[in-house]
């Protein structure tokens, strides 16, 4: 554990190295981030980040955050919960995204536990933060375990009734850590079905089936981020019940580097940062541009707390909602 640096408010930033099962990651409070990820074997990080934290203040768009209290958008930054209208702060287009411009990806969370393979972080939230109802608090729990395991743990629990989904929010990128872009790269993901959203990224209705589009990732196939008609930001619809079940693999054929993903959450956003031109250095001085990495986001689904014909994303005092996502990384 070090402090890392300073916010412009002086608050002081953290950061905790972990190791284990092949993996070494660097965590700072700033956001409960992954600032730094390598896998034994391989020369390049894993995910994007950066080595200064005032470039984390200022030009980060979301990297390796713990973002909420609710991932993805709100539509119009306003929901009805129990028959009362919130709100919640409008910070995309007029849309609420990840929580509003001061939410949990922009804060400082508290360090309650590290050892040398864990590290627990945990940030309370009041009611009427950004809009939300109830007092909450949420933790971050993030193991590296044997066979190449970063297990991230995501609980929250509140006061009052709310909505809650937080996400992990890494770009991936297994070949040469966002020097170049991620196209090559090959994905499988085991959904039959994702959502169509308008030109603002709201969900335009249900899940409409993947059979015949360009969202037919069902069986391992290469990554054409490179055509501006192949960009994605969207929604995969889950099936599991709230198991933890492999949902997605990433693999890149230049470097053999495998990614597996489980998780427990009905949704896996993909998003390959169709538009990252980054006019700061990232890690080791690379400069990322278009889609120089990718996210698989497990979460709700986009804009739940308007559709109740998706899976509820609500929080009820007394329960904890509680969520495991797990990224496995091999080389052969």
């Amino acid at each position: 554990m070090e402090e890392w640096g300073e916010l412009a408010s002086g608050e002081t930033v953290e950061r905790v190295t972990i190791s284990g099962g092949g993996l070494t990651a660097k965590i700072i409070t700033r956001g409960a981030a992954i600032q730094d990820l390598r896998l034994e074997g391989h020369d390049a990080p894993l995910v994007l980040g950066f080595e200064r934290l005032r470039d984390y203040e200022f030009h980060s768009p979301y990297f390796g955050a713990t973002v909420g209290r609710f991932a993805n958008r709100i539509a119009g930054g306003h929901f009805v919960l129990n028959g009362v209208g919130y709100h919640v702060d409008k910070n995309d287009h007029g849309h609420c995204l990840h929580g509003g411009r001061k939410g949990f990806s922009e804060r400082l969370w508290t360090i309650e536990d590290a050892g040398e393979s864990h590290v627990v972080m945990r940030i309370e939230s009041a009611d009427g933060d950004m809009g939300f109802p109830g007092h909450l608090i949420a933790r971050c729990r993030y193991e590296v375990a044997d066979r190449g395991e970063l297990r991230v743990i995501l609980t929250a629990e509140a006061d009052a009734p709310t909505v809650c989904s937080m996400a992990h929010h890494s770009y991936f990128n297994l070949e040469n850590g966002g020097a170049g872009p991620v196209t090559g790269h090959e994905l499988m993901i085991a959904a039959d079905s994702y959502l169509p959203v308008d030109n603002t990224l709201i969900p335009v209705g249900p899940p409409q089936p993947v059979a015949g589009t360009k969202f037919d990732f069902r069986e391992m196939k290469p990554i054409t981020a490179s055509d501006p008609a192949a960009a994605y930001d969207h929604n995969f619809c889950l099936g599991g019940n709230g198991r933890v079940r492999e949902v997605a693999q990433l693999w890149s054929p230049r470097t053999s580097v495998l990614m597996k993903v489980l998780t427990t959450e009905p949704g896996l956003q993909l998003f390959t940062a169709p538009g990252m031109a980054m006019t700061v250095p990232g890690l080791g001085g690379r400069r990322y541009g278009h889609h120089a990495g990718l996210c698989l986001e497990a979460q709700a689904w986009p804009d739940a707390p308007n559709r109740p014909d998706y899976p509820s994303a609500t929080l009820n005092p007394g329960e904890v909602q509680a969520q495991r996502t797990i990224y496995i990384f091999s080389k052969a």
